[in-house]
């Protein structure tokens, strides 16, 4: 699942919610805070993963060989 936080959402209720669908069976959960130029990768009984610019998503689990650069989410004028 992957939820992309609003200006006005808070980050807290969108972790739970992404908890929620880890509990349900989803394999990973995914938030994007353009706010703070991140992505947050969760997995079931696991720290979340903080990406930055210059990362790499990969979801080996779901998409193998599959990879985006974490800076092609922005527009050029956000970073």
């Amino acid at each position: 699942m992957v939820e992309i936080k609003s200006k006005s959402d808070r980050i807290k209720p969108l972790e739970e919610k992404i908890q929620l669908f880890l509990q349900l069976g989803s394999t990973v959960g995914i938030l994007i805070d353009p706010d703070k130029l991140t992505v947050m990768v969760y997995r079931l009984n696991q720290a979340p993963v903080v990406l930055q610019n210059g990362d790499t998503l990969i979801l080996p689990e779901l998409l193998p060989g599959w990879e985006l650069a974490v800076s092609g989410l922005w527009p050029p004028e956000f970073e």
